[in-house]
């Protein structure tokens, strides 16, 4: 069983930057749609961006176009989120998820799923 862990959380002011991380177990991450999604306390997971099993294709919700950019590198088992010009409303949690699924939009239902990094955008 694929196993996922998110990194790079932390706190920022409005307007910088991070870096999410989503390492993977093994080497069958190669096979696997990843998606990121964002949680804050009382409401669902929303769908932040994904990509496909080679990097061939991405999607991102409109909130976040044009500020983050999602990619992976399957030689290191990582997928990775870099956030730029974050706001207040881009805090909460960010999970990876993992899916094994012929790559049309982002998945909502996933096969694996991370533990989750904090991220705190606030001046």
């Amino acid at each position: 069983q694929l196993g996922l862990e998110e990194s790079g959380g932390g706190t920022v002011r409005p307007g910088g930057s991070l870096r999410l991380s989503c390492t993977a177990s093994d080497g069958v991450f190669h096979s696997y749609v990843i998606t990121w999604f964002h949680q804050v306390p009382g409401k669902e997971r929303t769908v932040i961006s994904c990509i496909g099993t080679h990097g061939e294709k991405v999607l991102y919700a409109d909130s976040v176009k044009g500020r983050f950019t999602i990619s992976r590198d399957n030689a290191k088992y990582v997928a990775y989120l870099s956030m730029d010009n974050l706001k207040p409303e881009d805090t909460g949690f960010y999970y990876c998820a993992a899916r094994r699924i012929n790559f049309g939009a982002c998945p909502i239902e996933n096969d694996v799923w991370g533990q989750g990094t904090q991220v705190t955008v606030s001046s």
